[in-house]
């Protein structure tokens, strides 16, 4: 269970794909985004299901595929509506080309990632299509009330975690869920895979959400204190709220009004709020929660203890990552 070795098999699968053709000004942009690396989480987490399930990895590269296709089409999307300047330390494809060619390509790749499940018989290209439907209008439910909040006074961390869980957690879930489809496994252990995936989803985004603020910018490879920069309620910033003192909330609040051209010192003093309030200590115990709830899942699933383990460990790993 060598997520590596996953990771080399998909790359030389994508790379095997020709992205570019006629007209070139809506392929090019498809095929700089899908090649600008990034973790190819999902599309691992396809492929490692489908072997957990019984089935052959290799069998459910197509699916893989159109999992990390479909996410990608999500990011180009995403990075228009933040304004954002870099994606995976480069260039995002609207400020790389303009914004009318970064919808259009993005429309192009969500009808490719479809493309994809065409390769499998009917019964299971069903299955597929059907959680694929149902995962993509729950990221765009989620992505709707992530961009309802930026102007919604009010937010509670339960609303918060919520819009993750459908903006993020869902795709995490279904990516290990059509590895057991791919795999014809019980319906069991597909839900249960589901769940697993969904927690470790929830966990992934408040990492995610952590690194924003607090990683590295030299790994992270998006600008850090983006979050704060787009006023994003996130659960630093609700934490907070929850927990800090009058005038602490106060002051918070002001920046969060804010919309500058230089974000410097906003990004330095919001900082230094969360530092002030333990929200990196909170944040971790969070994360640890929804880990420990994939984990628990664990126990139901008709797999081999070592594929319990091999689970844990791709868990224990994702949390470490600083990219």
């Amino acid at each position: 269970m060598d997520i590596q070795h996953y990771q080399e098999n998909f790359i030389s699968f994508l790379d095997s794909k020709e992205w570019v053709q006629e007209p070139k000004n809506l392929y090019e942009p498809v095929d700089y985004i899908l090649k600008l690396g990034g973790k190819r989480i999902r599309p691992v987490l396809t492929l490692m299901a489908t072997d957990i399930f019984g089935g052959s990895f290799k069998d459910a590269l197509p699916a893989a595929l159109a999992i990390e296709v479909f996410h990608n089409f999500t990011l180009v999307h995403d990075d228009i509506m933040d304004a954002a300047p870099l994606r995976r330390g480069q260039a995002t494809v609207h400020e790389k080309w303009d914004i009318n060619t970064g919808i259009l390509s993005g429309d192009a790749m969500l009808i490719l990632a479809y493309k994809y499940l065409e390769n499998y018989k009917p019964e299971v290209f069903q299955s597929l299509a059907k959680l694929f439907s149902k995962t993509a209008l729950e990221v765009c439910d989620g992505q709707q009330l992530d961009v309802d909040f930026e102007t919604r006074k009010k937010v509670t961390i339960d609303e918060y975690l919520n819009m993750i869980c459908l903006k993020t957690s869902v795709l995490v879930a279904a990516a290990l869920k059509m590895g057991a489809i791919v795999a014809e496994s019980d319906a069991k252990n597909a839900d249960l895979i589901y769940d697993f995936g969904l927690n470790l989803g929830l966990a992934f985004q408040l990492q995610d959400d952590y690194l924003d603020t607090f990683g590295d910018p030299e790994t992270f490879g998006k600008l850090i204190g983006g979050d704060i920069i787009e006023n994003k309620k996130t659960f630093l910033y609700l934490k907070t709220l929850e927990v800090a003192d009058k005038e602490t909330k106060k002051k918070l609040k002001y920046f969060y009004k804010k919309k500058l051209k230089d974000n410097s010192l906003k990004i330095v003093e919001v900082t230094r709020i969360f530092k002030m309030n333990d929200i990196p200590f909170l944040i971790a115990k969070e994360i640890e929660k929804y880990t420990q709830k994939a984990f628990d899942t664990l126990a139901y699933m008709d797999i081999s203890e070592a594929n319990k383990t091999n689970l844990r460990n791709f868990g224990l790993w994702l949390m470490k990552r600083t990219v």
